[in-house]
């Protein structure tokens, strides 16, 4: 795995836009000030051509403008590291027209993103070996003051942490909007992860998996961590561009931990992605997975909750699940390497995650 060199003082953040632009409010607004506290910490900007676009359809231009951008601005000297400006609906049509064999020659560099960007932070990793950070886009830099995720994530972008926890609260409900752009988190509601632990049931002896006192309870697993949006993953499934199975394989002495969220998708859809990847091979060499908050959190349908629609079929693998952990589309979210080896452990209702340059 390739670890870009971090983010030194007085470097060059560059900021792409290969899903949504900073066109409109509160993005633009919102960018606008992360660029003014971002250059108040001594970093001087290379902003791309797209990042106040909005001419695309799903993101901010073309797919070939997008794709050319993305390239040439990861490629260039003139930057340090790459954020992205926002998430989006269509960077799968962006990455057509990236030019990822350029990409695996570069010098690695670090590329910050979440949601639509599952297409470049997951591909950075099983295409290139190259890690890279799910983590926030360009506009929550804005937000007054730092929530301390944000703060996190430009550590982490600056090399000072290696390690990230979770957050006492989460936001249910953003007040964030055209007349309030740099609010911060509405953060309101308490952190409880939830932990379900592998066992055997008694009566058929199939695995099975159960959930355990958080409270009671502690784990730990490491391994290789890669993972996303699950939205984006299981678009990606079965294309030119999946070789999940390949970097499962060659990572195998390591295994492999994936972190999963959910934007879009209900409870039926979240399973059926997880049906798609367990017949895609796609949990080869799995240690353990990680789940986040869904969008659309604490729905049922017809009986399946967004627990058992992940534990139901991941059960045969015998690894444990952690749930509601502090990722996703309902922030904050801990910014966490793709690629990195990490080690993960609970304790109490919080988890930690170390992640190795290794």
């Amino acid at each position: 795995m390739r670890y870009p060199k971090h983010l030194p003082e007085h470097g060059t953040i560059g900021f792409v836009a290969p899903s949504f632009g900073c066109n409109i409010e509160p993005y633009r607004t919102a960018f606008e000030n992360a660029q003014k506290k971002l250059k108040g910490l001594g970093h001087k900007l290379d902003i791309g051509p797209n990042c106040y676009e909005g001419k695309g359809i799903g993101i901010s231009n073309t797919p070939e403008a997008c794709g050319e951008e993305l390239t040439e601005y990861y490629c260039r000297k003139g930057n340090d590291v790459l954020i992205s400006c926002g998430g989006g609906e269509l960077m799968c049509e962006t990455i057509s027209h990236v030019d990822f064999a350029r990409i695996r020659d570069a010098e690695p560099k670090w590329y910050m993103g979440f949601s639509d960007n599952t297409n470049m932070t997951f591909l950075l990793a099983t295409l290139c070996d190259t890690a890279a950070i799910y983590g926030p886009c360009a506009a929550a830099f804005g937000m007054e003051p730092w929530h301390e995720s944000i703060s996190d994530a430009y550590r982490l972008l600056r090399g000072e942490i290696h390690t990230v926890s979770g957050y006492g609260l989460w936001e249910k409900e953003g007040l964030k909007d055209e007349e309030h752009p740099l609010l911060p988190y509405n953060v309101t509601e308490e952190r409880r992860i939830r932990i379900f632990l592998p066992e055997k049931c008694a009566a058929t002896g199939k695995g099975i998996l159960r959930e355990v006192s958080a409270a009671d309870t502690q784990v730990y697993m490491e391994g290789r961590l890669i993972g996303g949006c699950l939205d984006c993953l299981v678009n990606l499934l079965g294309t030119e561009f999946d070789r999940v199975p390949e970097f499962a394989e060659r990572y195998s002495g390591d295994g492999i931990i994936w972190f999963l969220e959910a934007c879009d998708l209900n409870v039926m859809a979240i399973r059926r992605a997880i049906w798609q990847m367990k017949h895609a091979g796609w949990f080869s060499h799995v240690k353990g997975v990680l789940v986040g908050r869904p969008l659309v959190f604490g729905q049922e349908m017809m009986g399946l909750d967004q627990y058992r629609a992940v534990c139901d079929l991941l059960a045969e693998y015998q690894v444990p699940v952690i749930m509601d952990v502090d990722f996703g589309h309902l922030p904050p979210m801990m910014p966490v390497i793709c690629g990195s080896y990490a080690k993960i452990a609970t304790r109490g209702n919080d988890i930690s995650i170390e992640m190795i340059e290794k």
